[in-house]
């Protein structure tokens, strides 16, 4: 089993079986892998936040609201955390209907334990390469910010590859303006040249 390094990852278990939550907090700490449970989809949803991280582990047919219905609501508000459906004997159409809804997976009960931790970590590695991602696109995000508007256009010329006295004529300003605005963008943006740049801005999703 691959080393978890973001400790503050959790697993989130949302089951209204206390014996079945305390069994896999169990499970996953013997793991080294930090977990959480809740008895109620309610529950959870309350505690579901955007910046929320982890795998989240949920039972399909939960007291209360279902799983499915947990997962939707889920769906509607962006969430991006991989989800794993637990279902019982005779739930095999609902959990494909789960995954055609956006869950990643779904074990069976009685399941075993070492698939469920080893598909955690796999999850755990997805949802970390994802967080990462959505850092970079943040501060990719707060970089643009600090540009002014002309350097902004500064900036669009210069990843289309435009030199600065065709910059200088396609804005109309001088050589000399564009060599600064060019040395901000270069410097807000954290890049050396345009080349860094252009890479940069061309990476998927930004």
């Amino acid at each position: 089993m691959s080393e978890i390094h973001a400790s503050e990852i959790l697993v989130h278990i949302v089951d209204d079986e206390e014996a079945i939550r305390d069994s896999l907090v169990w499970l996953f700490a013997s793991r080294g892998i930090k977990a959480t449970s809740y008895a109620s989809g309610e529950d959870f949803l309350v505690a579901h936040a955007a910046g929320l991280r982890g795998v989240i582990i949920l039972d399909l047919r939960l007291g209360g609201i279902s799983g499915i219905e947990v997962l939707d609501r889920l769906v509607a508000a962006g969430a991006e955390q991989p989800v794993i459906m637990l279902s019982g004997h005779g739930d095999v159409p609902l959990a494909v209907a789960a995954l055609k809804r956006g869950a990643m997976d779904f074990l069976e009960k009685p399941f075993n334990d070492n698939q469920l931790v080893d598909r955690i970590v796999e999850l755990l590695a997805i949802e970390e390469t994802r967080q990462a991602a959505r850092e970079t696109r943040l501060a990719l995000k707060d970089r643009l910010a600090t540009l002014s508007d002309r350097e902004r256009e500064v900036m669009d010329l210069m990843i289309r590859g435009r030199l600065n006295k065709q910059i200088a004529g396609d804005l109309g300003i001088a050589m000399r303006t564009v060599e600064v605005h060019r040395a901000r963008v270069l410097e807000k943006m954290g890049v050396r040249n345009g080349i860094e740049l252009a890479a940069l801005m061309a990476r998927p999703g930004e």
